[in-house]
Protein backbone atom coordinates (compact mmCIF):
# COMPACT_ATOMS: atom_id res chain seq x y z
CA UNK A 1 0.00 0.00 0.00
CA UNK A 2 1.04 3.39 -0.73
CA UNK A 3 0.43 6.17 1.79
CA UNK A 4 1.13 9.97 1.08
CA UNK A 5 1.94 11.74 4.43
CA UNK A 6 1.63 15.34 4.93
CA UNK A 7 1.96 17.40 8.08
CA UNK A 8 1.53 21.17 8.65
CA UNK A 9 2.70 23.11 11.72
CA UNK A 10 -0.07 25.78 12.18
CA UNK A 11 -3.72 26.22 10.46
CA UNK A 12 -1.99 29.35 8.68
CA UNK A 13 -0.09 26.85 6.53
CA UNK A 14 -1.46 24.74 3.42
CA UNK A 15 -1.28 20.83 2.85
CA UNK A 16 -1.91 21.73 -0.70
CA UNK A 17 1.91 22.36 -1.34
CA UNK A 18 2.80 18.88 -0.04
CA UNK A 19 -0.23 17.22 -1.85
CA UNK A 20 0.95 18.57 -4.94
CA UNK A 21 4.22 18.01 -4.51
CA UNK A 22 3.55 13.79 -4.16
CA UNK A 23 1.15 13.90 -6.54
CA UNK A 24 3.71 15.45 -9.05
CA UNK A 25 6.14 12.41 -7.73
CA UNK A 26 3.77 9.90 -7.89
CA UNK A 27 2.97 10.69 -11.65
CA UNK A 28 6.43 10.73 -12.60
CA UNK A 29 7.12 7.79 -10.82
CA UNK A 30 4.01 5.83 -11.78
CA UNK A 31 2.78 5.16 -8.23
CA UNK A 32 -0.81 6.00 -6.76
CA UNK A 33 -1.26 7.30 -3.37
CA UNK A 34 -4.44 4.58 -1.77
CA UNK A 35 -4.30 6.65 1.71
CA UNK A 36 -3.48 10.00 2.70
CA UNK A 37 -2.62 11.23 6.12
CA UNK A 38 -3.02 14.88 7.19
CA UNK A 39 -2.43 16.61 10.23
CA UNK A 40 -1.87 19.94 11.58
CA UNK A 41 0.24 19.90 14.63
CA UNK A 42 3.61 20.22 15.93
CA UNK A 43 6.68 18.09 15.26
CA UNK A 44 7.83 18.44 18.33
CA UNK A 45 4.72 15.75 19.03
CA UNK A 46 5.46 12.79 20.20
CA UNK A 47 4.04 10.39 16.83
CA UNK A 48 1.93 8.54 19.33
CA UNK A 49 0.19 12.21 19.92
CA UNK A 50 -0.38 12.59 16.50
CA UNK A 51 -2.12 11.00 13.02
CA UNK A 52 1.61 9.19 12.42
CA UNK A 53 1.26 6.94 15.60
CA UNK A 54 -1.73 4.82 14.25
CA UNK A 55 0.10 5.40 10.52
CA UNK A 56 2.44 3.47 12.07
CA UNK A 57 1.21 0.64 13.73
CA UNK A 58 -1.29 0.19 10.47
CA UNK A 59 1.85 -0.28 7.87
CA UNK A 60 2.60 -3.70 7.43
CA UNK A 61 5.90 -5.46 5.31
CA UNK A 62 6.55 -3.50 1.75
CA UNK A 63 4.20 -0.78 2.39
CA UNK A 64 5.48 2.83 1.29
CA UNK A 65 5.35 6.10 2.82
CA UNK A 66 6.16 9.11 0.64
CA UNK A 67 5.93 12.50 2.21
CA UNK A 68 8.27 15.75 1.36
CA UNK A 69 10.73 16.22 3.42
CA UNK A 70 12.24 14.19 6.65
CA UNK A 71 11.38 17.25 8.79
CA UNK A 72 7.75 16.19 8.42
CA UNK A 73 7.88 13.40 10.42
CA UNK A 74 9.33 15.22 13.25
CA UNK A 75 11.26 18.29 14.53
CA UNK A 76 14.37 16.69 16.75
CA UNK A 77 16.93 14.05 15.17
CA UNK A 78 16.10 12.10 17.47
CA UNK A 79 12.91 11.66 17.07
CA UNK A 80 13.11 11.17 12.99
CA UNK A 81 15.84 8.45 13.65
CA UNK A 82 13.70 6.44 15.93
CA UNK A 83 10.55 6.33 13.27
CA UNK A 84 13.18 5.53 10.76
CA UNK A 85 14.38 2.86 12.96
CA UNK A 86 10.93 1.40 13.39
CA UNK A 87 10.02 1.33 9.66
CA UNK A 88 13.12 -0.02 8.44
CA UNK A 89 12.71 -2.84 11.05
CA UNK A 90 9.10 -3.76 10.23
CA UNK A 91 10.65 -3.62 6.06
CA UNK A 92 8.19 -0.50 5.84
CA UNK A 93 9.64 2.19 2.76
CA UNK A 94 9.76 5.64 3.35
CA UNK A 95 10.59 8.07 0.37
CA UNK A 96 11.13 11.65 0.48
CA UNK A 97 10.95 14.09 -2.24
CA UNK A 98 13.03 17.21 -1.24
CA UNK A 99 15.81 15.33 0.90
CA UNK A 100 15.31 12.36 -2.07
CA UNK A 101 15.62 9.58 0.33
CA UNK A 102 14.77 6.26 -0.76
CA UNK A 103 14.86 4.01 2.62
CA UNK A 104 13.94 0.08 1.77
CA UNK A 105 15.71 -2.79 1.74
CA UNK A 106 18.55 -2.14 0.25
CA UNK A 107 22.50 -2.07 1.97
CA UNK A 108 22.14 1.34 2.21
CA UNK A 109 19.21 1.27 4.24
CA UNK A 110 20.38 -1.57 6.63
CA UNK A 111 23.51 1.03 7.17
CA UNK A 112 21.21 3.67 7.79
CA UNK A 113 18.77 1.18 9.90
CA UNK A 114 21.95 0.26 12.13
CA UNK A 115 22.99 3.42 12.45
CA UNK A 116 19.63 5.08 13.31
CA UNK A 117 19.16 2.44 16.21
CA UNK A 118 22.84 3.09 17.24
CA UNK A 119 22.11 7.24 17.62
CA UNK A 120 18.83 6.47 19.31
CA UNK A 121 20.37 3.93 21.90
CA UNK A 122 23.47 6.48 22.65
CA UNK A 123 20.65 9.00 22.86
CA UNK A 124 18.05 7.26 25.36
CA UNK A 125 21.97 6.19 27.52
CA UNK A 126 22.66 10.04 27.49
CA UNK A 127 19.33 10.93 28.54
CA UNK A 128 19.31 8.39 31.30
CA UNK A 129 22.13 9.30 32.87
CA UNK A 130 21.48 12.80 32.72
CA UNK A 131 17.81 12.21 34.54
CA UNK A 132 20.06 10.11 36.63
CA UNK A 133 22.25 12.47 37.40
CA UNK A 134 19.78 15.46 38.00
CA UNK A 135 17.50 13.14 40.89
CA UNK A 136 20.62 11.89 42.75
CA UNK A 137 21.52 15.86 42.89
CA UNK A 138 18.43 16.71 44.38
CA UNK A 139 17.98 13.85 46.97
CA UNK A 140 21.40 14.53 48.59
CA UNK A 141 19.31 18.27 48.88
CA UNK A 142 17.47 16.50 50.91
CA UNK A 143 14.22 16.24 48.24
CA UNK A 144 11.78 13.41 48.42
CA UNK A 145 11.54 11.81 45.28
CA UNK A 146 8.51 10.26 43.74
CA UNK A 147 4.87 10.21 43.67
CA UNK A 148 3.67 10.47 47.42
CA UNK A 149 2.09 7.40 48.77
CA UNK A 150 -1.49 6.71 48.61
CA UNK A 151 -2.22 9.53 46.16
CA UNK A 152 -3.43 7.56 43.02
CA UNK A 153 -6.98 6.59 43.80
CA UNK A 154 -8.74 8.88 41.08
CA UNK A 155 -6.60 8.45 38.10
CA UNK A 156 -7.20 9.44 34.50
CA UNK A 157 -9.18 6.17 33.35
CA UNK A 158 -11.10 6.52 36.84
CA UNK A 159 -15.26 6.05 35.71
CA UNK A 160 -13.98 4.42 32.45
CA UNK A 161 -14.01 1.11 33.50
CA UNK A 162 -17.68 0.02 31.44
CA UNK A 163 -15.48 1.31 28.56
CA UNK A 164 -12.27 -0.44 28.93
CA UNK A 165 -14.04 -3.81 29.75
CA UNK A 166 -16.09 -2.96 26.22
CA UNK A 167 -13.07 -2.79 24.70
CA UNK A 168 -11.64 -5.98 25.90
CA UNK A 169 -14.24 -7.89 25.22
CA UNK A 170 -14.23 -6.73 21.65
CA UNK A 171 -10.66 -7.71 21.55
CA UNK A 172 -9.15 -4.17 21.56
CA UNK A 173 -5.39 -4.53 22.53
CA UNK A 174 -3.92 -2.68 25.74
CA UNK A 175 -1.57 -0.25 23.30
CA UNK A 176 -5.14 0.47 21.36
CA UNK A 177 -7.10 0.87 24.56
CA UNK A 178 -3.75 3.64 25.87
CA UNK A 179 -4.31 5.58 22.60
CA UNK A 180 -7.91 5.69 22.84
CA UNK A 181 -7.71 7.05 26.16
CA UNK A 182 -4.29 9.26 25.61
CA UNK A 183 -2.53 7.48 28.28
CA UNK A 184 0.43 5.18 28.21
CA UNK A 185 0.03 1.41 28.33
CA UNK A 186 1.51 1.06 31.42
CA UNK A 187 -1.28 3.06 33.45
CA UNK A 188 -3.81 1.21 31.74
CA UNK A 189 -2.10 -2.10 32.94
CA UNK A 190 -1.79 -0.70 36.46
CA UNK A 191 -5.70 0.37 36.09
CA UNK A 192 -6.53 -2.97 35.28
CA UNK A 193 -4.46 -4.79 37.78
CA UNK A 194 -6.30 -2.84 40.51
CA UNK A 195 -9.69 -2.64 39.58
CA UNK A 196 -9.26 -6.24 38.44
CA UNK A 197 -10.93 -5.71 35.64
Amino acid sequence: MVYGYIRISTDKQSVDNQRFEIQRFCKENDLEVEKWIEETISGSKSPEKRLLGSLLAEVKKDDLIICSELSRLGRSIFMIMSILNHLMQNDVRIWTIKDNYRLGDNIQSKVLAFAFGLSAEIERNLISQRTKEALARKQSEGMVLGRPKGTASNVKLSGREAEIQRLLESNISKSAIARIFGVNRMTVDTFLRKRMI
